[in-house]
């Protein structure tokens, strides 16, 4: 029998009849004599409602009371699933992270999974039950007299399912979302957009860091670290998905293959700080301690022995970095500390296009056309992200979807 781990997303599972929906799809794959492990999300916006909630007690909720409160939004959807599931006459038992076996750091709020113990899934799936498993969460790893709940970040049950897959060594990883796939841009925006039948860990791993919303890049990451490889497909709809794995066939290489945008981007620039040894470290080393992620970096050259350094951080990371940022500033004699909220990222991603001139070159043709002004840009092998106005950013997806013509991409 093949062991076949599949997550649901939030709007897979967001009322009752949709959880009806997911169990009897659950039942169908049981009932092809597979052996089933299922991971869920919370129902449709409660961990937003959730943190909405915090919010209004407290501006600045304790980050682990705050986790011990969204990992409850899926510990309702897996219950019920299994309630499902058992209104179906099909044994099904649901479980905790912890229970799971789901040990993270001690992160709150971005916990990442430091090992899965899967004794407790393996004990009831040759028991003969159905596995439910709630997902986005674990428990700090040691004694359990001082172990806490943890959650893994916006879109951690993808991280979750990877990681169980990995651990059960399942046959299969099947992650069910609202759309068919991944496509070569956010289908909403690009009514063009083409369905992927398959794409490389690299590439999909650069789209979800840089703005997809298909799949949690951490999730990526450990699929390529232990090559399990990933099918995303609709929860809705009995079409062939997108197969993420490695080895993805010559012929789709060197070519741009998706475009990505984020709109959670916020800029900080430091003004007139010393330009001497040490100063970087003294202004990143504060938001590395603070848990703060510095994406794009720039300095300019040195005027009097004073530069101006810039970097980006995340939209919802902006008011905590200030306060780590503003007092160093000021210690280091800098003139302003000055930030802009209204920012967004559009990248281009494909392999082997560092190799390949010419790709820079029409990004920044197309944008300039189209009267997008470039603020910041940063590069990887396989990608080129550009910072523009967080409004021009759709405009700015449709032009370069159409300039490389992905459109016509043979999938």
């Amino acid at each position: 029998m093949a062991l076949i781990v599949q997550k649901y997303g939030g709007s897979s599972v967001a009322d009752a009849d949709k959880i009806r929906r997911v169990a009897q799809r659950i039942a169908a794959t049981k009932e092809k004599g597979n052996r089933v492990v299922v991971v869920v999300s919370a129902m449709g916006n409660t961990t937003n409602n959730l943190i909405r909630l915090a919010q209004q007690i407290t501006s600045e909720p304790d980050e682990r009371e705050l986790d011990v409160l969204l990992s409850t939004g899926e510990l309702v959807s897996c219950t019920l699933m299994a309630m499902a599931l058992r209104a179906l006459w099909y044994d099904a038992v649901s479980l905790t992270g912890a229970q799971a076996g789901i040990q993270t750091d001690n992160s709150h709020s971005r916990g990442r999974i430091a090992r899965v113990d899967p004794q407790r899934i393996l004990r009831e799936i040759d028991a003969g039950k159905i596995v439910i498993v709630a997902g986005f969460q674990g428990m700090t790893s040691g004694s359990t007299l001082e172990a806490d709940t943890t959650t893994l970040g916006r879109g951690g049950s993808d991280t979750t399912a990877v990681a169980l897959a990995i651990a059960l060594k399942a046959d299969a990883c099947e992650i069910y979302t609202d759309v068919e796939g991944v496509y070569t841009a956010d289908p909403r925006l690009v009514p063009e957009a083409v369905k992927l039948k398959e794409i490389g860990y690299e590439e999909m791993l650069e789209l979800a860091s840089y703005g997809s919303k298909v799949m949690h890049n951490r999730a990526v990451e450990l699929g390529e670290a232990y090559n399990m490889p990933i099918l995303v497909a609709s929860s809705f709809l009995e079409a062939p998905g997108t197969l993420i794995h490695g080895g993805v066939p010559m012929e789709i290489r060197n070519k741009v293959r998706g475009i990505a945008q984020d709109l959670n981007v916020a800029k900080i620039t430091v003004l007139g700080i010393p330009d001497k040894p040490g100063v970087a470290a003294q202004i990143f080393q504060p938001l590395a301690d603070g848990g703060i992620s510095v994406d794009t970096i720039v300095q300019n050259a040195s005027i009097n022995n004073l530069a101006d350094l810039t970097f980006t951080v995340a939209r919802t990371d902006l008011a905590k970095a200030l306060r780590v940022v503003e007092p160093v500033a000021k210690s280091l004699g800098a003139r302003e500390v000055a930030s802009d909220s209204r920012l967004g990222k559009v990248s281009i991603v494909g392999t082997g296009m560092q190799n390949t001139p010419g790709y820079a070159a029409r990004m920044f043709t197309t944008l300039f056309k189209e009267d997008i002004n470039i603020q910041l840009i940063t590069t990887a092998e396989i990608r080129i992200t550009c910072i523009v106005d967080e409004a021009l950013v759709p405009k700015a997806v449709r032009a370069l979807h159409k300039a490389f013509e992905l459109d016509k991409l043979a999938v």
